[in-house]
């Protein structure tokens, strides 16, 4: 009779609806960006968790405020996704040796991170010899390469100073400082601030190689695509309100301004320099012919700054696989990988 009641209480306990076991928690780090909003405005307004009841987990966001801090950690295994730029993606958990795979692009920089120069009119050509600040192996690091090779420029030629984040903006209130590379709302503070400084290069320039994206872990996407799913659904459906006719728009600038600790009209120039893709358009990127010589491009970068690791023979040693599924670099090695399977989903759920 005993075995019998022990019976019945185990069958009464594995038989319980599904409701009442415990989700699977997913954790998604994020830093203050304006680039990020999409994800607060999801967070604060339930949106998220509506598109993880569909796959009863839950996904909970967690705001860093170190942006490199955010990506290290998550490459120790404390997050199981953060957003950030591509070329940090390969730089911090791909060098690792993380296999980690880009859920979504999420949005391009088309203005938001620039090169200022101070001067009556000053040229890209009149930064050879210059000192130049900003924050050292950064997106603005790249763009600075970037500028300096399309006029024939190297870093050579220049003087780096690693300046931080939180010290750029006060950088031109030495007279002596004649160059600076940045990102918003610190560009447009500069800008607006001194009178004899001017954008001489942007973003715009170099259009779809600063990208942001959402990683995860390779083997947490093939046991859990779920996770994927949900997250790329509320993404894609939260970035439908930046479109000033959609009827949430108002809320997704409030919430944004709150974000950023600033006003509607900063939020406003904030957003406009960074163009956030559609399904369709993510994957047109990864599939598009410029990726393969973008991500090459980017290695090499990583590469020169002993970004991938210590004693490497070249910029080919980690594999990036494209939209296609070919592989850019060592086919032996991939640990970088941009799938259209999340993309195409949400493009489906998207569509009219």
């Amino acid at each position: 009779m005993r075995r019998f009641i022990v019976l019945g209480v185990l069958l009464a306990i594995f038989c319980q609806p599904s409701a009442a076991r415990a989700e699977p928690t997913y954790r998604v780090a994020w830093t203050i960006y304006a680039g990020s909003v999409p994800l607060v405005y999801a967070e604060q307004t339930g949106l998220l968790d509506r598109w993880a009841d569909r796959y009863d987990i839950h996904i909970e966001t967690v705001q860093i405020n170190d942006y490199i801090e955010a990506v290290t950690q998550f490459s120790l295994g404390q997050f199981d996704a953060v957003i950030c730029m591509s070329l940090d993606a390969l730089t911090i958990p791909a060098a690792s040796g993380m296999d980690t795979t880009v859920i979504a692009p999420l949005s391009t920089s088309a203005g938001s991170d620039g090169l200022i120069m101070r001067g009556d009119d000053p040229q890209l050509t009149d930064l050879k010899g210059q000192q130049i600040n900003l924050v050292a192996l950064s997106g603005s690091h790249y763009l600075l390469a970037r500028a300096l090779d399309s006029v024939g420029l190297a870093e050579p030629d220049v003087t780096v100073i690693n300046t931080s984040d939180a010290d750029i903006g006060a950088v031109m209130e030495d007279a002596s400082a004649q160059a600076v590379v940045t990102w918003k709302p610190q560009l447009t503070t500069i800008l607006d601030q001194y009178d004899d400084t001017h954008l001489v290069y942007d973003s715009s320039d170099i259009y779809g190689e600063i990208v942001d994206v959402v990683i995860a872990p390779t083997d947490k996407l093939s046991e859990h695509p779920d996770f994927a799913r949900a997250l790329a659904g509320a993404w894609f459906e939260a970035t439908a309100a930046l479109d000033p006719a959609h009827p949430e728009h108002e809320r997704l600038l409030a919430v944004a301004a709150d974000t950023l600790s600033t006003d509607i009209e900063s939020v406003q120039s904030q957003l406009a320099t960074i163009d956030f893709f559609s399904p369709d358009e993510a994957i047109e990127l990864i599939q598009s012919e410029d990726f393969d010589a973008t991500q090459q491009r980017i290695a090499e970068f990583a590469f020169k700054h002993g970004l991938l690791g210590d004693g490497l023979p070249s910029a080919n040693f980690i594999g990036i696989e494209n939209g296609h599924g070919d592989i850019i670099g060592n086919a032996d090695n991939v640990r970088l990988r941009f799938p259209n399977e999340w993309l195409a989903e949400a493009a489906k759920q998207s569509a009219p």
